[in-house]
């Protein structure tokens, strides 16, 4: 894919990786709040991936987890930080752990709900130990009111070495949108917080987009202002445009996408109904994960970075409705798609 994802977005790639910079130069490591809100589709999610990739030393753990919408359950970020994490040495009672990760065999008693917050914290700071760390929350907007406590406590522990960045829509987008607020105002209020808004990109950085992926240096002002009244400059929705034109010139833009063609299925018993538009990318990468590929695998087989695997991982989870990589396969095989399995090599 285009390298596209950071026009319009260096000034805020800086700025976290200055307060990266001043955490891991720091004699005392205190935390460090960093607050990313923006609309769907505005690039949050890119923005953080590139500056875990940038930051320089890179970090010792990463604790990095989102909301499972579709299927809520209390501290679900916890949970997704700690799934497939060997928890066996963590200092804490196996009863609660288990619950907190959401085993299925966890026991149905439950510990009271502030002893179970302050387990969480515990939790979170026997994994960044040491540090340095970047906890990372995804979709703040849509996670549960436990998971919401969690984050709020997290942003007050002024003595753990790392750096919290929290990505989320508006709070009004919010499922709880009282305590979505109460969160960010948490979050907003530490000492030293980094406040971030991303809105749609501005007529001239999709101009800057489009001399990069046409090797244009002046594309016509008439293709610049369709294009950007087109996706809004909402960088998503311009990536796929791209996409839908990819090899053609610049003046396709300008007309609507073909038509996709609806994918084959294998006639065997009647499969369960396809309710998701995946782009041809989108679909590779899909075969990639039910080949059971990492994203580094998967970029090195479609020959494309491991930054835009991601996203189209993060667009897969969305649109197939899916808490994991591994579900999205599950969705992928269920529906019997035709998806190409590249090889990996």
């Amino acid at each position: 894919m285009m390298p596209v994802s950071m026009v319009g977005r260096a000034g805020e790639l800086a700025e976290l990786d200055r307060a990266w910079s001043t955490l891991v130069t720091s004699r005392r490591p205190a935390l460090t709040v960093a607050v990313l809100t923006g609309t769907a589709g505005v690039g949050k999610s890119l923005l953080v991936a590139a500056a875990l990739e940038a930051f320089t030393p890179g970090p010792a753990v990463v604790l990095s987890g989102a909301a499972r919408v579709h299927s809520p359950a209390p501290y679900d970020w916890l949970a997704a930080v700690l799934t497939g994490r060997d928890t066996s040495r963590l200092d804490l009672p196996p009863d609660a752990l288990a619950w907190l990760a959401q085993h299925p065999t966890a026991p149905r008693e439950r510990y009271a709900p502030g002893t179970l917050l302050r387990l969480a914290v515990r939790v979170v700071r026997l994994l960044v130990a040491a540090g340095p760390a970047v906890l990372v929350v995804e979709d703040l907007h849509a996670l549960d009111p436990a998971s919401l406590n969690l984050v709020g406590e997290l942003a007050t522990a002024a003595d753990l070495p790392a750096l919290l960045v929290v990505a989320s829509r508006p709070a009004e987008d919010a499922v709880a949108p009282d305590l979505a607020v109460r969160a960010l105002a948490r979050l907003c209020g530490a000492r030293g917080a980094v406040r971030q808004h991303l809105g749609p990109l501005l007529p001239a950085e999709v101009a800057e987009v489009l001399t990069q992926v046409y090797a244009d240096p002046r594309p016509s002002a008439r293709l610049v202002r369709a294009v950007w009244q087109r996706t809004g400059g909402n960088p998503y929705a311009l990536t796929e445009l791209l996409a839908a034109h990819a090899g053609r010139g610049p003046e396709a833009l300008l007309r609507p996408p073909p038509a996709p063609r609806p994918p084959r299925v294998v006639p065997q018993r009647p499969a369960e109904p396809v309710d998701a538009e995946l782009t041809g990318r989108e679909i590779e990468v899909l075969g990639c994960l039910v080949a059971g590929m990492s994203n580094k695998q998967a970029a090195r087989a479609l020959g494309i970075s491991v930054r835009t695997v991601t996203v189209h991982v993060s667009n897969l989870l969305r649109k197939t409705g899916s808490a994991s990589r591994t579900e999205a396969a599950i969705w992928a095989v269920r529906r019997r798609l035709p998806v190409p399995t590249p090889v990996d090599g």
